[in-house]
């Protein structure tokens, strides 16, 4: 199995312009919410949780993040856990509420992040691996934890492969 570092590195490399990287933090959450939304129907109320499809997924995305790391995923289960919440929220209003919203996010969600590939000049890491589908939230809370000054080891390691970040001029020559 591939190490955090190995898969943090891997999807840094398709993001590498701070633009990207900001809009990331943006659109990524806006997806994971939009997934939770949409994933929460069908779903019933038991034991004072709602389960439904979005929380085996969730449950899934939480126990591969652990896996990981641990520190990591312990983040991602309680964000995953406050994106539950919402979308169980959502669920619960009328279908056209509920819908609207989960595909608004998603569609938002996705906007945001071609136009932050478009500053990078690079297609999205999924495109070439679907396990950037995956990763690219833990890539999100990884980025801020960096910004916080923490975790300084694991970003040293992903800049060591990836190269550092910088504001591209695409159009610029060479």
């Amino acid at each position: 199995m591939k190490t955090l570092v190995d898969h943090l590195a891997q999807y840094a490399a398709y993001h590498r312009d701070q633009r990207n990287i900001l809009s990331h933090f943006i659109g990524i959450p806006l997806i994971v919410l939009a997934v939770a939304v949409l994933l929460s129907r069908p779903g019933s109320e038991a034991f004072g949780l709602w389960l439904s499809p979005a929380l085996l997924v969730a449950l899934a995305a939480g126990a591969f993040y652990v896996r990981l790391d641990r520190r990591f995923g312990l983040v991602m289960a309680l964000l995953l856990a406050l994106s539950l919440w919402a979308g169980a929220g959502l669920a619960l209003q009328s279908t056209p509420v509920w819908l609207s919203s989960g595909i608004g996010l998603f569609v938002i969600g996705w906007v945001i992040q071609f136009v932050g590939h478009y500053y990078e000049g690079r297609k999205p890491a999924f495109v070439d691996d679907v396990m950037g589908l995956v990763i690219g939230p833990l890539f999100v809370a990884a980025e801020a934890a960096f910004l916080l000054g923490l975790r300084k080891d694991v970003e040293q390691a992903i800049v060591e492969r990836a190269g550092p970040t910088c504001i591209r001029d695409k159009h610029a020559s060479s």
